[in-house]
């Protein structure tokens, strides 16, 4: 046994395990069961070409060998991202700790109490300082976010009889570069004309739906958005405010003014920079337009005994069930980006953000000031922490590089420096020194900070902020850190049991794959710094590229989509120029199955597609002749199909290569979803298979952490004609020659989390790989045969198997009077997280155990399925009052002096005999959904106003 394979490390069957499991499935070898499952004419004929696997100390002598290639020097950049400070106490105890990195999005909410808490204090933050009525919990990035906006107030225009048929939106010139390119990504698809000028000769006249404003802008000036929105309500045009959360410390919150929507990053609330992400973005808005907004919001209800508790509010939001009619096709946010500003919010309160936002300021003017003396013009009248001089920007530019400080040079004529959380004196002298040996003349000391009120009157801040009790208690590190293990004890994550769910792929996310992401030299550049600083990143990413490209059998690779969903996108807008390179700009048919996840065809409406669904056969796989037919009948007018392999039911379609042929031969593309790669990954790939372009989850396949509803990253691979439409960036130049507008904000996307994926592949090499496919497939189907008997598979391949995940029919329970909701909470009680549930067919559990999974811990989960099949067979439609209908039970139930159930204390909570060896307790009892949704509460709340709802 090789002790220094990371594969033996991250697979979890042993031999000797994987022996028995063949025994249990019925064949002789780990070779004959992959023939079984997978058609063998898309097999690959050959391996992957990857480097030789790398040992764990191997590898992190290699990444730290890579990170000597960062330059991290003093950044001053500003755009939308700051050096900052992460208070330790979150960095050990959130960001590197599995209890909150490896749970999963709270759709389970009675074992996730202790994430909604963190969010629901994050959405309290964000009304707080922006002044809205209702947040959610966070999306992707600032740039995103803006788009989010115009998109919401398109929507809102439609229903506007003064607003019918109005298609223009205003965009401040003093808007950050990357978020102009995106809205310009977004607005063309749905039919919004951008009007990009300077808002104080703008002249709100009626073509205008919407508006949006930077504040402060990118220069630092700060906009009088006070009379702007005041004129822009009265001309009936809608206002978002794109706001840094750091400056709504100093500046009135844009919703005392009227906004109608806020927006921006939470990166400045102790979050590194990382090459541009990930960070979580933040989205406010007014109560009214709830159901138009984007993502997920954090809503407080009561459980069964009439407690409060927390759970995702209002799903039908959720564009998995609204589909082509969702508002978004946001799925993955950037949760544990989330809770870690939360609680940078949380660890200061009110009166250390003031601290830290005034000290910010005051540096800023004393350098102003200093500046000034010397014979600069510093033409800001009204700013925060950013500095806009003019100046001969080259001569600047030459000093600061030889004195190894980063500014940005807008123009030739001018020099804008952003002071930020670490900018010490120190910084401030040597910044004057750069100016004077510029100016040819002595430079100026200074030895203290002055006090500063360079902040027009008309936009200070006056609202109080952060009032609840929680943003004013846990100041110390002791105190911190219990409230943190508070929350994460009610919190069930892959360090207490598996999450079994299907189509997530919650695998191992491995400790050494993470450690680089808290070391100095990947935290810490900016991603607009020049490049020559960035040769550690540039090189993985390059690598990691060549490693996703070769994986898929396509020509090359676009890291920048930060979510699995914005890949979708992005694919979609990728095909989309492709088409309209060769004059077919009226291809705009996307063909979808009938079982797609619900963010395709979301996807494909903000690309500005018009989609047909096709039909499913009853053995769940695409029906080839309702396709052939409905791609003949659009063939003038097809752009593409968007397909799930192995197919969303958990099979690998036989079928598939013709439908890739009907497509192509009818003039379309083949857009393949990567939700379904870890059954892919050295057995076969998208390219062998037909498609034209893939987005990958690195979060699933790959193995970054899904953080309780990301970080996620969703890069496209591209068949070599879609190349030169890989996304670009308006200030780093990425992408394809004729490349599309921006995607994300960032040029390499969440470049940080990247780091993981490159050390998976990179320390399992092409066997290692290979062989967790293998396991992935093996364990999905050792479950199968070890349910038979309880629980039926809906779909399987054409000789009986499973792919690396399956659907268990639970329908014919409701007969009991037992729905597969009571399945899922009952897991609870035996300490298991819940598969996926209702999807993609209603009442049914969809299961991927992964290839990180031990026999033992299959064993136990299945014992648990046994186990809840006999309690469903022992249940009356008659009688609701059982252990199912009952569950979860809870330490306060079971302790409690009365008992009024017809089964034990034992039956309810430890069912089983492993049980009791590590036993997880629900921290509520099953949560009321429909309450939550009659009585919106979506901000910390006092249990007294709590009640009164």
């Amino acid at each position: 046994m090789n002790t220094k394979a990371f594969a033996l490390r991250h697979i979890g069957p042993r031999e000797d395990d994987q022996n028995l499991m063949l025994k249990t499935i019925g064949v002789d070898s780990l070779d004959q069961l992959i023939y079984e499952t997978i058609p063998d004419d898309i097999r690959l004929k050959n391996g992957l070409n990857l480097d030789e696997p790398m040992t764990e100390h191997e590898y992190l002598l290699h990444i730290h060998d890579l990170s000597k290639l960062n330059k991290a020097r003093k950044t001053y950049i500003g755009l939308g991202y700051h050096p900052t400070v992460m208070p330790a106490v979150i960095q050990r105890n959130i960001l590197e700790n599995p209890g909150w990195y490896t749970a999963y999005t709270p759709y389970q909410a009675e074992i996730a109490q202790g994430r909604l808490e963190a969010l629901l204090n994050f959405q309290t933050m964000v009304i707080d300082l922006t002044g809205m009525e209702i947040a959610n919990a966070s999306l992707l990035d600032e740039s995103t976010a803006a788009a989010e906006a115009m998109s919401l107030l398109f929507a809102v225009r439609e229903r506007s009889q003064k607003k019918a048929g109005v298609n223009k939106f205003f965009v401040s010139e003093n808007t950050l570069p990357q978020t102009l390119s995106l809205l310009q990504t977004r607005s063309a698809p749905i039919g919004v004309e951008l009007v990009v000028g300077n808002e104080d000769t703008f002249d709100f006249s009626k073509e205008f739906f919407g508006a949006l404003l930077q504040y402060p802008g990118k220069d630092g000036q700060i906009t009088d958005i006070k009379t702007f929105i005041n004129k822009a309500n009265n001309a009936d045009i809608k206002v978002a405010v794109a706001a840094d959360i750091l400056s709504l410390v100093k500046l009135e919150a844009p919703g005392k003014f009227g906004a109608d929507v806020v927006v921006g990053t939470t990166q400045r609330f102790g979050i590194p920079m990382g090459y541009g992400g990930p960070h979580a973005a933040f989205f406010a808005t007014k109560e009214a337009y709830k159901r138009d907004l984007p993502g997920r919001i954090i809503g407080v209800t009561k459980d069964a005994n009439g407690n409060r508790a927390l759970r995702m509010a209002l799903q039908t939001r959720e564009q998995h069930i609204k589909r082509d009619r969702a508002t978004s096709n946001i799925c993955t946010a950037q949760v544990l980006l989330a809770v870690m500003a939360s609680m940078y919010a949380v660890y200061h309160g009110p009166k250390g953000l003031k601290f830290i936002a005034n000290k910010i300021h005051n540096k800023a003017a004393t350098l102003a000031n200093a500046l000034t003396k010397l014979g600069y013009e510093q033409v800001n009248t009204s700013y925060f922490d950013t500095l806009q001089i003019k100046t001969k920007a080259k001569k600047i530019k030459k000093i600061a590089s030889e004195k190894k400080v980063n500014l940005h040079y807008p123009d030739k004529k001018t020099v804008t420096i952003s002071i930020n959380e670490t900018t010490a004196i120190r910084d401030i002298n040597y910044l004057i020194s750069i100016f004077a040996e510029a100016a040819q003349k002595e430079t100026i000391e200074i030895s203290s900070v002055e006090e500063a009120h360079n902040i027009e009157q008309s936009v200070q801040r006056n609202t109080e902020f952060l009032t609840d009790t929680v943003f004013n208690t846990y100041h110390s590190e002791t105190e911190l850190m219990r409230y943190i293990k508070s929350l994460e004890r009610k919190d069930l994550s892959l360090n207490h049991s598996m999450i079994p769910l299907g189509s997530c792929t919650m695998k191992l996310n491995a400790a050494a794959e993470l450690l680089p992401l808290s070391w100095f030299k990947w935290g810490n550049i900016h991603p607009f710094a020049p490049l020559k600083q960035a040769k550690g990143y540039l090189t993985v990413l390059k690598e990691l590229e060549d490693q996703l490209t070769e994986i898929t059998g396509f020509a090359a690779t676009s890291l920048q989509p930060n979510s699995g969903a914005q890949g979708e996108f992005a694919g979609l807008m990728v095909i989309k120029a492709y088409h309209e390179s060769r004059g077919d700009h009226h291809r705009n048919i996307c063909l979808i199955p009938s079982s797609a996840h619900g963010t395709n065809p979301a996807s494909a409406v903000m690309a500005g597609m018009k989609v047909v669904v096709t039909k499913s056969t009853d053995e769940g796989n695409i029906d080839v002749d309702d396709l052939r037919e409905k791609a003949e009948l659009h063939k003038d007018n097809l752009s593409c199909i968007m397909v799930t392999y192995p197919s969303t039911h958990g099979v690998y379609e036989s079928a598939i290569k013709e439908i890739t042929k009907i497509i192509h031969d009818n003039g379309g593309q083949v857009y393949m979803d990567g939700a379904n790669m870890n059954a892919q990954v050295g057995l076969t790939n998208p390219g062998n298979i037909g498609a034209d372009v893939c987005h990958l989850n690195l979060h699933k396949t790959f193995a970054i952490p899904h953080g309780g509803g990301g970080p996620g990253v969703g890069p496209i691979c591209v068949a070599k004609q879609l190349v030169p439409f890989l996304p670009g960036n308006p200030i780093v130049k990425t992408g394809g020659d004729k490349a599309i507008t921006a995607i994300s904000a960032a040029p390499f996307g969440s470049a940080l989390v990247c780091l993981i994926s490159y050390g998976y592949i990179k320390m399992l090499g092409a066997e290692g790989l290979t062989q967790a496919t293998k396991i992935a497939i093996l364990n999905a189907n050792y479950i199968k045969h070890r349910l038979q008997g309880s629980f039926d598979t809906l779909y399987s391949g054409e000789r009986g198997r499973a792919a690396h995940e399956m659907i268990v029919d639970c329908r014919a329970f409701k007969e009991h009077g037992i729905e597969v909701s009571d399945i899922a909470k009952r897991l609870m009680d035996y300490g298991f997280h819940a598969p996926t549930v209702s999807f993609p067919v209603a009442g049914t559990l969809m299961i991927e155990p992964t290839e990180s999974e031990s026999k033992a811990e299959m064993d136990r989960f299945c014992d648990a399925m046994i186990s809840i099949k006999k309690e469903i067979d022992q249940a009356s439609k008659d009688d609701t009052n059982n252990v199912l209908k009952n569950a979860p039970h809870t330490l306060e139930m079971i302790t409690n002096d009365e008992w009024h159930f017809p089964y034990t204390r034992q039956e309810a909570a430890f069912p089983l005999e492993y049980v009791k060896d590590n036993k997880f307790w629900p921290s509520v009892r099953r949560v009321d959904d429909a309450y939550g949704d009659r009585n919106l509460i979506c901000s910390c709340t006092p249990i007294e106003a709590y009640g009164e709802a």
